[in-house]
């Protein structure tokens, strides 16, 4: 098998096992929330920068912590945090933070049981392999967490499209928030 075929084949392995009503009802969740924020490090800080960017693009209001012109959350926002092993711990005081002003928070892991996943009001777990290649982890033959991120991507990319159903966003209307200065 080619090294592209394993990597498809790790993903869709991953990715068979996500349940897709838990990903139209977070679309649905997002939908009903003031503003959407996000975060994420490294890797996993790109694949949440992404779901961002293209949330913006359907129309939402939406955040990345930790850049200067994002404001302060309030108790009518959702926190999309997104740590292949829920331990990163910026990520999870983040997610302790905006619990404790009354946000509800999206956890975004592997591990249903780490720090952020016992933060969070709700968890999307995704059984894939992270850096540290615990026991009960996905095997890959990709490095570090590369296949959490990948997966990660799907993942946002498919809440997005849930999103936009639910919010009749075609794609002319998305193409208008897409950047014209580039």
């Amino acid at each position: 098998m080619t090294k592209l075929a394993s990597i498809q084949t790790e993903i869709h392995l991953v990715l068979s096992q996500i349940k897709e009503k838990l990903l139209e009802e977070t679309a649905e969740l997002l939908k009903s929330k003031k503003r959407i924020f996000v975060i994420g490090e490294g890797r996993s800080g790109l694949m949440a920068k992404s779901f961002a960017m293209r949330l913006m693009h359907l129309g939402a209001t939406v955040y990345v912590v930790g850049e200067t012109i994002t404001p302060s959350i309030a108790g009518d926002d959702v926190l999309v945090a997104i740590s292949g092993s829920g331990k990163t711990k910026s990520v999870v005081w983040t997610a302790e933070a905006a619990k404790s002003l009354g946000c509800y928070t999206i956890a975004v892991t592997t591990d249903s049981s780490s720090p952020l996943a016992n933060t969070a009001s709700s968890i999307i777990t995704i059984p894939a392999s992270t850096k540290y290649r615990k026991e009960n982890e996905a095997p890959s033959i990709q490095p570090l967490g590369s296949l959490f991120d990948q997966c990660a991507h799907v993942v946002f990319d498919t809440i997005c499209l849930c999103y936009a159903e639910q919010n009749q966003v075609e794609f002319a209307m998305a193409f208008k928030n897409h950047s014209n200065l580039e």
